[in-house]
């Protein structure tokens, strides 16, 4: 059985091979992602599309529907409810046409 210091030279060499053989695969996998694009006409930012990222759009703002008359806040209607209205009736917080 081969003793600890001769295991981890043993490692170090084998991680040393390990890199090597990563950095050769690596350059023939960007050289053949890099003719797929070509032929393909696809950008960097078309292989990130889909992956997590929503592409940038615009924040939509919605009008409120409700109005706290003590504190004048305001809620969309659209989430959690503030405290101020939840468990109470709607209706006497909905903001009318014109408000």
């Amino acid at each position: 059985m081969a003793t600890y210091s001769e295991l981890l030279k043993q490692r170090e060499e084998l991680e040393k091979q390990i890199e090597a053989a990563r950095e050769q695969e690596l350059s023939g996998a960007k050289a053949k992602i890099i003719e797929l694009m070509d032929m393909y006409g696809l950008t960097c930012e078309d292989l990130v599309e889909g992956r997590g990222r929503a592409p940038h759009q615009a924040k939509i703002h919605v009008k409120p529907k409700y109005r706290n008359p003590e504190t004048g806040q305001t809620w969309s209607g659209r989430g959690k409810p503030p405290a101020w209205i939840a468990n109470k009736d709607r209706a006497q917080f909905a903001i009318q046409d014109g408000q």
